[in-house]
């Protein structure tokens, strides 16, 4: 009798550990850049080296680390959901708000704006792995040519 409880624990407890993990949020963590995979075009517009999220709940806070479009060190953060709406963006010179809207566990979509006009969207991808995080923009910058990106970064 005692080994089946003990079995019994053992299943639950497995499962329960494995429901645990397929909720975690794949994009929580530090994401470094890899400008060996990556390409900017024009080379001169914003990029961020460093990207961390931390989430609580529906909440997320993300914080960009980087260079603006005029080449100028920012620490941009944003705190918001992933439910389309707006949310307002402190430190850049480029944009004032960022909005994410979440697809499906490793895909989300983003929208920037400046001044209430979209500025740019993006799509990005998570691996299934987890350990690999795709960005693909297009926009203007804040001089009015167009931009594309492929941002990829690695988890740290």
């Amino acid at each position: 009798m005692r080994t089946k409880k003990f079995a019994l624990v053992v299943v639950v407890a497995f499962f329960a550990s494995g429901v645990m993990c397929a909720a975690a949020d794949t994009t929580a963590g530090t994401w470094k850049l890899n400008t060996g995979k990556s390409k900017y075009t024009p080379a001169a517009q914003a990029r961020y080296e460093t990207i961390t999220i931390e989430t609580a709940g529906d909440n997320l806070k993300v914080i960009l680390d980087g260079t603006d479009s005029a080449g100028q060190k920012v620490h941009a953060e944003w705190t918001g959901k992933y439910d389309g709406k707006d949310y307002p963006v402190t430190g850049s010179s480029d944009i004032d708000s960022l909005a994410y809207t979440k697809v499906d566990d490793r895909h989300y979509d983003s929208t920037n704006k400046r001044a209430g006009k979209v500025m740019g969207t993006a799509k990005i991808a998570y691996s299934a792995d987890g350990k690999t995080r795709t960005v693909t923009s297009t926009g203007t910058n804040t001089k009015g040519q167009k931009i594309r990106a492929t941002a990829v970064y690695d988890k740290q």
